[in-house]
């Protein structure tokens, strides 16, 4: 399937009771990661998208009901000297899930074709040859049992200036700003070539791309956790295991006194 970007720009608020909607998904997500944890399935989410474009709130409300001991979030950043001196899927390997857990990427391996495309720091043979890699990466992952879901979060020129100024201007945000937003926004028409060609080459049947609007903050939370929980839901066994009944019948004699 072939995402075109500006398809996910009209930044139509959310229609609804936001509040409420949010907690109805958290408590519906909060029970699908009870449903990784009894059947052991693991999970990987990986979240794509412009600089500011929302990508850390909608992690925080994803998570917010989340047992911390069965999910991990990877913010991935510029390759450590360590990482460097190994293959690129070197470091993500090492933070793939176990049975039962939930791995959250904010960023990840698209790192090559993307940042690492624009700026430089991979040479075209090697981002060329990454399309491969990445899809026979995420294709033994899902063949292992491992459930994998790519959001892209996407936003205007417009609203990504809108939300680079109030990190300048908002005294507890600016540790979120450096050099390189203004960097990388100078150069949005080669990341958005970089992006499309992305979609053409990795949007495949075991790890599909779901591309998000973000220009409306509330409804591409909404919009997002809703892909999640029926991404995940769809491929989890839902059914919660029984109590042996003896044990039941001690514990209601016991805790009821």
């Amino acid at each position: 399937m072939t995402i075109n970007l500006s398809d996910y720009e009209s930044g139509k608020p959310f229609d609804g009771d936001y509040r409420k909607a949010i907690d109805k998904l958290q408590s519906r997500l909060d029970c699908i990661q009870v449903a990784h944890i009894v059947h052991k399935r693991p999970a990987i989410l990986v979240f794509e998208g412009w600089d500011a474009a929302g990508k850390g709130g909608i992690i925080k409300r994803l998570t917010a009901d989340w047992d911390p001991r069965w999910f991990n979030v990877h913010p991935i950043a510029a390759p450590s000297a360590e990482e460097k001196a190994r293959h690129y899927l070197w470091r993500f390997w090492t933070r793939l899930p176990a049975a039962g857990e939930i791995a959250i990427f904010d960023r990840s391996w698209y790192g090559r074709v993307l940042v690492e495309r624009v700026e430089g720091y991979a040479t075209k043979p090697e981002w060329r040859r990454a399309y491969d890699e990445i899809n026979a990466f995420e294709a033994e992952q899902t063949a292992n049992g491992v459930t994998m879901l790519k959001l892209f979060v996407h936003v205007t020129q417009e609203t990504q200036d809108r939300e680079l100024l109030e990190r300048v201007e908002t005294p507890h945000k600016r540790w979120k700003f450096a050099a390189d937003d203004l960097r990388n926004r100078a150069r949005r028409a080669e990341y958005l070539d970089a992006m499309h060609d992305m979609f053409a080459r990795t949007d495949t049947r075991h790890a599909p791309w779901i591309a998000i609007d973000g220009n409306d903050r509330k409804a591409a939370r909404i919009a997002a956790l809703t892909a999640v929980a029926d991404a995940l839901e769809a491929q989890v066994d839902m059914t919660m295991p029984e109590l042996d009944p003896a044990l039941e019948a001690e514990a209601r004699a016991i805790l009821r006194g």
